[in-house]
C-alpha cells in the first residue's frame, strides 16, 4: 500500500477483526457447502447457484485478504491515553469554525480517527484527510489553511477533547 503507519483506534481494530471473523467463520462455510451441493448437481455451465457460488466465494477471499492486510498493518492507539491533550493528535474530537464563512454552519465538529473507520456523515474524518493533516497538532486559537477540492479554506481551532 503506502508507507504511512495504519492508526485504529481500538473500537475501529474490533470491527475490522468482528467482519473477518464473521466472513471466515460463518459466510464462507455456508457458501462453500452451498458450492459443493450445486457442483453435485451435474452441469456447472447453467448452474446458477454454481455460478453465483463460485462469483461470491472470490468476493468474500479478496475482502478476507484485504482486512488481514489491514488488520496487520494496523497500530492501535487509545485516543483515551493521549499524553498531549492540549493540541490536535489521532483521536481527537475538534471543533473548528470556518474563517472565511462565518454563518450558521461555520462551525464543525471533527474526530480524527483511522483511515479504515471513517464516516463523514458521522462527523469522523480519516487520519490522511487534507483536513486531518492540516489539522494535526494544531492549539486551541490556531488557525490552519486547508486546500479542498472545493478551493482552499481557513479554519480556527475552537475546541479539543479527547475520550
Amino acid at each position: 500500500m503506502d508507507d504511512r503507519p495504519n492508526y485504529i483506534t481500538p473500537a475501529g481494530y474490533a470491527v475490522l477483526s468482528a467482519e473477518y471473523r464473521q466472513l471466515l467463520g460463518e459466510e464462507r462455510p455456508k457458501l462453500v457447502d452451498v458450492i459443493s451441493w450445486a457442483a453435485g448437481n451435474g452441469d456447472r455451465s447453467e448452474n446458477g447457484d454454481y455460478i453465483y457460488g463460485r462469483k461470491r466465494l472470490r468476493e468474500i477471499d479478496r475482502r478476507l485478504g484485504f482486512l488481514a492486510r489491514r488488520m496487520k498493518a494496523a497500530k492501535v492507539i487509545d485516543p483515551a491515553a493521549q499524553p498531549d491533550r492540549s493540541r490536535v493528535w489521532f483521536g481527537a474530537t475538534v471543533t473548528i469554525a470556518d474563517v472565511d464563512d462565518m454563518g450558521d454552519d461555520a462551525e464543525r465538529i471533527l474526530t480524527l480517527v483511522g483511515d479504515d473507520e471513517t464516516d463523514a456523515t458521522a462527523g469522523r474524518i480519516g487520519w490522511n484527510a487534507p483536513i486531518a493533516r492540516a489539522l494535526r497538532g494544531a492549539a486551541i486559537g490556531d488557525v490552519r489553511r486547508v486546500t479542498l477540492p472545493a478551493g482552499e479554506r481557513t479554519y480556527e481551532v475552537i475546541a479539543i477533547a479527547y475520550p
